[in-house]
């Protein structure tokens, strides 16, 4: 007998690969399929590592990996524990690396925002509820109020985005616009970095009105069609902007 404790094996075989990637993969499948559970400590580094047969230092690079993508936490002296991914840090840092500050890279991030937003819409709608519609209508108000007022203005607007996102009932949409709000408040800086007239901020509010209206009368299809009509009306600002070259 070795001495170490016996548990529950929630992991499969390792597939043939660098030992790290094995160990992570057979960890991150544990806690994809529910085996760990948020808030359980993951069994000690000797444990893992005779579990594995691995060294401990193979299964701390790959407790390492889990900590950055914000799976787990490591406690200085306590156990490490499985995290809920309630957190977009992770992915934010991952989508400020990918995109930078490079034109192109932005308007392939509005890009993105437009193929899956108006979908967000619609299920804000569909799943609409008192609380989530009280609150985006809250959201709106904060935009009225910030008409003119750059610094003030984009915060609102990101508010009402990830508001809608909050109400698609989909955890991975939530945490998708969540991730993607320091790329979009890049991009909300340039779009407002020239003079804009009273009209031109009456005109933004009025398609998140229009959003916003579809979403408390739970008109799926209404709101869909109002987020992509915002998205299509900031085409042509968005060329001038940052004009792309043709292929």
């Amino acid at each position: 007998m070795s001495g170490l404790p016996v548990f529950d094996d929630p992991f499969g075989r390792l597939a043939p690969m660098r030992l790290a990637d094995g160990v992570l993969a057979a960890l991150s499948q544990a806690l994809l399929d529910g085996r760990l559970k948020p808030g359980e400590a993951l069994p000690s580094e000797a444990t893992l590592a005779a579990r594995f047969g691995v060294s401990k230092q193979v299964i701390r690079e790959a407790i390492r990996e889990l900590a950055a993508l914000g799976a787990v936490q490591i406690g200085q002296g306590r156990a490490t524990r499985v995290v809920e991914m309630t957190d977009a840090q992770p992915l934010a840092r991952f989508w400020r690396f990918a995109v930078g500050s490079t034109h192109e890279r932005l308007v392939e991030a509005v890009e993105l925002r437009r193929i899956f937003e108006p979908q967000v819409a619609r299920l804000a709608a569909e799943h609409a509820t008192p609380d989530g519609v009280a609150a985006l209508q809250d959201a709106l108000g904060k935009m009225e109020k910030a008409l003119g007022d750059v610094p003030a203005w984009i915060p609102a607007d990101l508010d009402f985005h990830e508001q809608l996102s909050r109400m698609s009932g989909n955890r991975l949409v939530r945490l998708q616009v969540q991730g993607l709000r320091p790329v979009m408040e890049e991009v909300l800086k340039y779009f407002n970095s020239t003079q804009r007239t009273k009209a031109d901020w009456q005109r933004t509010l009025a398609r998140h009105q229009r959003v916003a209206d579809a979403v408390t009368a739970r008109n799926g299809a209404g709101a869909q069609a109002a987020m992509l009509e915002h998205f299509e009306a900031a085409d042509t600002r968005l060329a001038q902007l940052f004009p792309r070259a043709s292929s």
